[in-house]
């Protein structure tokens, strides 16, 4: 418990005992009514002075309308009533129900406070006269820095020297080690584990990855939810109303029977019952614990509204590479045309693509395995989703696929053709075919199980690839999708995505997931755009919605499951919490609710509300 916690503790503990003692000696002791209230207030007082202090304070300041003023007058009211063990009671059950809920947000807090540990607190910095440790704050780009084992990254770099491994489980939430070594890159909030390692830093500390995530982790509860806000407004509408009323119930009835004692009692309780607490503090917090748990998990959702939108979705859109498949392509077959070698045709690949960093290129130079001199390729120029053309030791080179060959009006011989499935690069030299290269992408191995467990939730789950027919078939055969659209350009993905949307449920969302470098136009347009992370990759953070900060897919039944769960506990508590007052309401106008009613009305239901919303703190496990 935090001091101020403790604190209130000790005052609800000594009300307690001299509410009691007061109780005691005025039931046993026949005492005239100013000596009785002489006592009772001092209970009264020492749990409810703050109270007190805030209603003079907001009134003083405008701010009128608010839980503090409501219990101020209905126990002052009580006082005047001669209710004097009820005033005391009621204040003495509102403040258990304030730490209570007090208690519950530090929890919460606690948790995303867990996610705060990956702040890195100094940076070891070479300089002339040795190495310094300085605030990672003051570390430029090109600056080199040491990471000595069982130390936080304190900022992104390029490893170096030194190998070893390092802990991702910060921003993952996942214990496995990842292996680096020189020219591996490093991202801040990770841990390093075995080697000392030398890293060139490549971004300020503002830009770093563990910077940008705190920043969103920090600034989600900003971004609030419908639910959030129908509350917000509800309570500035509601509680001047039930003031409204309660002053109406104390007078009118009054006026004609003359009863002020009756009704203006009838009207305190009213007041006491009238109080939103429950709602305005169990669903913030309830939204809060999913980011927090959520983000213990590795998924990072930038704000309640998108929980909640996340709680809606229906159909969750798909790319394939990166997203899907593992995205590291090998070059399983070199098959030249008539008068090309093997050597010849992977060479020429190599160098036709040593510009690009696609992960295709990538594979062509790796399968290579030679040094490839990029500065005999000149004029590449690259052609969206078909490939690219360029001028390899002077010479027009064209790499792509089949409609890249047709547009340049290459022939591909009917005996030259890939197997039915496969990812293939067609190569055309100097005009002239010159064979195909045949190339594969394994799918993740959770990819599956994640979408079967989807399908489990209900889920549409829908394919948007550039690849081939065949190969987007075979993948979308082998992972259980229900649909699935190929041979896409960057363009066509958001046409198709537009359809979608024009065609979903009503009242339902629709998620895309991407890798969220090459999909970030697609992502924007989605109604939640999910981006696997790349273990913080900058276009993933700043085009989606939420960040799956391990590139796993079997995270994603799991965020829904979240989602779910909060969108659950915060209905829950809205008609839970709502049924109560307005029954009670209506039981305390007609005079059968009394003050105690009152109080189970208002800190009951609060108390409950919130142990409710605090199921959101518990972990949830992975199907």
């Amino acid at each position: 418990m935090t001091r101020k916690q403790t604190r209130m503790l000790r005052r609800i503990l000594i009300s307690v005992a001299t509410l009691a003692a007061v109780w005691v000696l005025c039931a046993f002791v026949p005492l005239p009514w100013y000596a009785q209230l002489a006592l009772y207030l001092i209970p009264y007082l020492i749990i409810g002075y703050d109270v007190l202090r805030k209603a003079f304070l907001g009134v003083v300041q405008g701010e009128i309308f608010d839980e503090n003023f409501l219990m101020a007058i209905a126990t002052v009211g009580a006082l005047a009533l001669q209710e004097y063990r009820e005033a005391a009671a009621v204040m003495l059950f509102y403040q258990i129900g304030e730490l209570f809920q007090s208690y519950a947000v530090g929890k919460s807090r606690k948790n995303i406070a867990a996610l705060m540990d990956i702040r890195p607190d100094y940076a070891n910095l070479e300089t002339r006269e040795g190495v310094q440790q300085v605030d990672p704050d003051i570390v430029a780009v090109g600056d080199v820095i040491l990471i000595r084992p069982g130390e936080k990254i304190p900022l992104d770099g390029v490893v170096l020297e030194g190998s070893g491994t390092i802990n991702t489980s910060a921003l993952t939430g996942e214990s496995r080690p990842r292996r680096v070594s020189p020219g591996d890159d490093v991202i801040s909030g990770c841990v390093n584990q075995d080697e000392v390692l030398r890293v060139k830093v490549s971004k300020p500390f503002g830009q770093s990855t563990v910077a940008r995530i705190l920043e969103l982790v920090e600034n989600s509860s900003l971004k609030k939810a419908k639910a959030e806000n129908f509350i917000t407004k509800f309570a500035r509408y509601y509680t001047p109303a039930v003031c409204i009323g309660a002053a109406a119930l104390a007078i009118l009835p009054s006026l004609f029977t003359g009863q002020w004692g009756v009704w203006v009692s009838r009207a305190l309780t009213f007041l006491v019952i009238s109080c939103p607490c429950a709602l305005v503090i169990s669903i913030p917090l309830t939204f809060f614990g999913g980011i927090g748990g959520a983000s213990r998990s590795g998924i990072l959702i930038k704000g309640g509204n998108y929980l909640e939108a996340l709680a809606q979705v229906k159909t969750i859109v798909f790319d394939k590479t990166g997203t899907l498949t593992q995205g590291v392509f090998q070059v399983t077959g070199v098959f030249p045309a008539e008068g090309f070698t093997e050597e010849a045709l992977l060479e020429t690949a190599a160098l036709a693509e040593s510009w690009s960093s696609h992960p295709i290129a990538q594979s062509l130079r790796a399968a290579w395995g030679k040094p490839v001199d990029s500065s005999r390729t000149r004029q590449v120029h690259e052609e969206a989703g078909h490939g690219l053309t360029a001028q390899v030791d002077d010479v027009p080179v064209a790499a792509g696929n089949a409609r890249l060959m047709e547009q340049l009006g290459v022939q591909i011989p009917q005996s030259n053709q890939p197997a039915e499935g496969a990812t293939v690069v067609y190569l055309a030299i100097d005009g002239a075919y010159a064979g195909f290269l045949q190339i594969s992408d394994v799918e993740k191995p959770t990819s599956a199980q994640a979408i079967q467990s989807l399908k489990r939730q209900g889920i549409r789950t829908v394919m948007l690839t550039g690849d081939a027919e065949a190969a987007a078939h075979q993948v979308a055969r082998r992972l259980g999708l229900d649909d699935y659209h190929a041979q896409l350009l960057p363009g066509d993905k958001v046409e198709k995505l537009e359809q979608l949307l024009n065609t979903k449920a009503p009242n339902t969302t629709l998620a895309f997931v991407g890798d969220g470098i090459n999909d970030a136009p697609v992502l924007r347009r989605a109604d939640v755009g999910i981006a696997m992370g790349s273990l913080g990759s900058d276009a993933a953070i700043e085009a989606a919605d939420v960040v799956l900060m391990d590139d796993d897919p079997a995270k994603l039944p799991l965020a829904l499951r979240i989602a779910r769960k909060c969108r659950r506990i915060v209905y829950q508590n809205i008609v839970f919490a709502l049924a109560v007052k307005f029954l009670c309401l209506i039981l305390g106008a007609v005079g059968i609710a009394n003050m105690w009613w009152a109080v189970f009305a208002d800190v009951g239901v609060m108390v409950l509300a919130v142990l409710n919303a605090t199921r959101m703190l518990r972990p949830i496990k992975p199907e």
